[in-house]
Order: structure tokens, then C-alpha cells, then sequence
């Protein structure tokens, strides 16, 4: 999961004016890096005009899904990222971002404004940290934890089995317990094979 590029633009009426971006192009050859960010500014604008004021959407370019959301004002911001990247994650990244930078940016900035006259320097700290969506959602982070007891819960419950088994074998095999104890045993084995887990 990598995030490549995050963006603020302002959706103009003829077209979208880019405001702040931030990019991470570090995955790609040194050579290949102006022209990969170049393609993703472009790409980033297209998508702002040809989205309504106040839709949210993700469209998906090669391996590559862009995340974009325009809010009614006008403030629209885009996030490119691999298609591993969850896209609950990326919204909550885009909506936090434009309310960070609606709090900072004066809005009569936004028609004229371009990354050389809006200061606005969060970006690259965002990029950074939901480059590991797990650390930086909280939501994410308990899913993976719930995932993570999900699968030790079943290889206990595996082991258990297994254990179980054995002990059958061992019982059957037993030369020291009595006839009894064996009944009791089988008896028992029964009573408990209705609360199973499959």
C-alpha cells in the first residue's frame, strides 16, 4: 500500500487551478520522476473538472486508483494511490486535509492562488503519515489487530484439535487405565462433541 501524490485544487468554472500538492515518486526511476509527477498533476486537474461540487469518487488509472473529493465550496482534493490502498482511509485523508487547509488558506486565495503563492506546508507531513494506513486511521489499526486475534484464536483452537486427538489415541492405547475409566472417557468425549468449533 503506497501513496503517491495528494493534492488541493480549487474546481475554477472553465477548469481546476492547482493550489498545494505533495508527492512521493521516490518508488520510481530518478529519471522517470518529473514526468510522473507532471502526469499526476495533470491527472489530478482532469478529474477535479470533470467531478460535481460536492461528489466523492474513485477512479481507477492502470494499477493506480485516484481518490477525489469536491467539496461545495468549490475545494476539491485528490489522492493518488496503489489500488491496495483502502479508500475509507484516503476520504478521511481528503476531508481532513481540505478542513485543515479551509482553516489556514483564506478563501478569496483559492480562484488565483498556485503552490508558488498558497503556503501551506501540511501536505507532506499527511503524505508521511498515511503512507501506513494502519498507523494513521485508528479504525484501520483495530481492524488489523481484530484480524490479528481472529487467526491466533483459530490456530489455539487448531492446536486444541489436535491435542484432543492425541489424547484419544493415548486412552486407546492405555494399558494402565481400566475398562471404566475408558467408558468414562468416550462418554465424556461425547457429551462434549456437541460444543465443537468449527
Amino acid at each position: 500500500m503506497k501513496l503517491f501524490s495528494l493534492s488541493v485544487l480549487y474546481k475554477g468554472d472553465p477548469k481546476a487551478v492547482l493550489l498545494s500538492a505533495a508527492y512521493d515518486v521516490s518508488s520510481f526511476s530518478f529519471f522517470q520522476r518529473t514526468s510522473v509527477q507532471e502526469f499526476m498533476t495533470f491527472t489530478s486537474q482532469l478529474i477535479v473538472e470533470r467531478s460535481a461540487k460536492g461528489s466523492r469518487a474513485s477512479v481507477k488509472e492502470q494499477e493506480y486508483l485516484c481518490h477525489v473529493y469536491v467539496r461545495n465550496d468549490s475545494l476539491a482534493g485528490v489522492v493518488i494511490a496503489d489500488s491496495e490502498y483502502p479508500s475509507r482511509v484516503a476520504f478521511t485523508l481528503l476531508e481532513k486535509v481540505l478542513d485543515d487547509f479551509s482553516k489556514q488558506v483564506d478563501r478569496i486565495d483559492w480562484p488565483v492562488g498556485s503552490p508558488a503563492t498558497i503556503h501551506y506546508t501540511a501536505l507532506d507531513g499527511y503524505l508521511s503519515t498515511y503512507q501506513n494506513p494502519r498507523e494513521a486511521d485508528p479504525m484501520s489499526k483495530v481492524q488489523a489487530e481484530l484480524d490479528e486475534t481472529k487467526i491466533i484464536l483459530h490456530n489455539t483452537m487448531e492446536s486444541l484439535l489436535e491435542r484432543g486427538e492425541k489424547i484419544d489415541d493415548l486412552v486407546s492405547k492405555s494399558e494402565v487405565l481400566g475398562i471404566h475409566s475408558k467408558a468414562f472417557y468416550k462418554t465424556a468425549r461425547k457429551q462434549n462433541s456437541c460444543c465443537a468449533v468449527m
